[in-house]
């Protein structure tokens, strides 16, 4: 699989305090991650956020893949 990660996520200091963005958007991947979680189709993120492409919410949670397989939960 195809990784999208570094063409379609970015971090800046500069645009929203350097949380995790899709490039070239103000548009937080915490909030497609939420959105997906929700329930909302892709589709229904689309015409919520028109600047994004599905490749951009596919990069989106596999940034969320990612992190998680990067953490350990103590109990």
């Amino acid at each position: 699989m195809q990784s999208w990660l570094s063409d379609r996520i970015s971090f800046d200091p500069a645009v929203c305090h350097g949380k995790p963005v899709v490039r070239g958007t103000r548009v937080l991947v915490a909030n497609i991650i939420g959105a997906v979680a929700a329930g909302q189709s892709f589709q229904d993120i689309l015409l919520d956020y028109p600047s994004l492409k599905e490749l951009d919410i596919r990069a989106c949670l596999e940034f969320a893949g990612n992190l998680t397989a990067m953490e350990s939960v103590e109990a």
